[in-house]
């Protein structure tokens, strides 16, 4: 009987399902990284190491205590490759994908559970849906690999530079950050218009999410475009060009980032920063040497994130632009949220604001603790800032403070990234589900509060 409730918590709780799934697969990575064949050196990387990176692949984040391209053996660079991709695509879409490959059909709960993860309304349409979004996954992973190939091949000979092709284009696209270069990242392509173009163009068509980038292709007009997707579009552009020319000011004249830079090359790099900010974790580059008003200016853009539904992290760019527009509507004095002549409704806006809330006191305590455990006189508190929230928004920028966590702090990080990736999203959709049970046939009476 024990055994049935459990089983029936799972089935009345999805969020529930997703987290253990996710569990599992960063256990499971983490078994795999761990084996001492899975190291250059033939050693065990250690299980809190190996745990790290398996949760910084699968919450598609590019954190790293280890470098990438030179700890792991082919074996260990396959699997955080493998994790990344079931990271962004997500666990019921990949296993939609096995039960097609297997000829099998789609369960009525299969179905419910895939509703749930990729945040859409309606049960119709789901499996094609999943057919769609794994079709075009697959398709812009490969025209990125392909266009990448024309840079690594030169560099790496054909086999190899196959290689860096596939891996960079899946972690750009799944905005996962990892990289094989070493522990520079691009660095050493910061004015190479191929690996700027390419790698920027896979980060944002990942962060966009499915639905909007359909619309795009089939609707094509703004004017028909659904509400969602014009705030994502909107949304993005004003983010990508305020990050860039920020970016660019504030760090025009700074030797350690792109002082000695030409003009085109200082706005090549400041734009590949803005993308990468949201969620990506790739730079051009050192993230250490930026100033503290630029790491600031970085922080809010990963805090903020990509789009709903995309492989992106953050609060989301469509939770960040409700809780604007409800600012305005409040000093405006206007009762409903307004735009382009939709309404939006009160639970939409309460998620939005619980959303930001959740994930400020998560960085907060986050930093908090990291202050603490770390060495202050090493590391600033903007450091153990742009840390925190770097975790959180599985975003993988750090300002040369990952290699060096102690323990306690990789388990802490660690944590975050998980939160950061299930977290917001999970709450959103318990809420959800939970709301037709909260509804009675009675109300309270009003009370009065002073605000501001």
């Amino acid at each position: 009987m024990e055994g049935n409730n459990n089983d029936n918590s799972f089935k009345r709780n999805p969020p529930l399902l997703f987290i253990m799934g996710f569990v599992g697969v960063v256990f499971f990575g983490a078994t795999l990284l761990n084996f001492p064949f899975a190291s250059v050196d033939g050693n065990s990387v250690g299980f809190i190491d190996a745990l790290f990176t398996a949760t910084s692949a699968v919450c598609v984040t590019g954190l790293t205590v280890v470098t990438t391209a030179t700890q792991w053996t082919f074996f260990g660079k396959v699997v955080i490759l493998f994790l990344i991709q079931i990271g962004g695509l997500g666990l019921m879409t990949l296993s939609t994908f096995i039960f097609f490959f297997l000829g099998k059909k789609i369960s009525l709960k299969t179905r419910l559970l895939i509703k749930e993860e990729r945040n859409i309304d309606e049960l119709q349409g789901v499996v094609r849906l999943t057919k769609n979004v794994l079709i075009y996954t697959f398709t812009v992973e490969l025209i990125g690999a392909l266009i990448f190939s024309l840079v690594f091949c030169r560099e790496y000979g054909f086999l190899t530079g196959i290689w860096y092709s596939i891996f960079h284009a899946i972690s750009a696209f799944c905005n996962a950050g990892f990289d094989l270069i070493g522990s520079q990242s691009f660095m050493p392509y910061v004015v190479n218009p191929i690996i700027n173009i390419c790698t920027t163009f896979l980060i944002i068509f990942g962060g966009l999410g499915y639905i909007v980038v359909i619309e795009l292709i089939k609707v094509r007009r703004f004017k028909k475009f659904s509400l969602h997707t014009k705030i994502v579009l909107v949304m993005t552009a004003i983010l990508l060009i305020s990050g860039t020319v920020l970016f660019l000011a504030l760090e025009y004249n700074n030797v350690g980032t792109i002082g000695e830079l030409n003009f085109f090359g200082k706005l090549q790099a400041s734009y590949f920063q803005s993308v990468s900010a949201r969620t990506a974790g790739y730079f051009t580059v050192d993230i250490a040497s930026m100033r503290d008003s630029t790491a600031i200016m970085m922080i809010i853009l990963m805090f903020i994130g990509g789009s709903s539904g995309s492989t992106a992290g953050g609060v989301k760019i469509t939770t960040m632009a409700v809780a604007v527009l409800a600012i305005h509507s409040t000093i405006y004095g206007k009762r409903d949220i307004e735009i382009y002549q939709k309404r939006i409704s009160f639970t939409v806006i309460m998620k939005a604001i619980s959303v930001i809330g959740i994930a400020f006191a998560v960085v907060v305590v986050v930093s908090m603790i990291l202050s603490i455990v770390e060495n202050t006189n090493v590391f600033s508190y903007v450091d153990v800032l742009f840390e925190s929230v770097s975790a959180f928004g599985t975003v993988g920028l750090t300002r040369n403070v990952t290699p060096f966590l102690s323990a306690l702090s990789k388990i802490v990080i660690s944590c975050t990234m998980f939160i950061g990736r299930l977290g917001p999203l999970t709450i959103a959709l318990a809420v959800a589900s939970r709301q037709h049970g909260c509804v009675g046939n009675y109300t309270y009476p009003e009370g009065k509060i002073i605000i501001g």
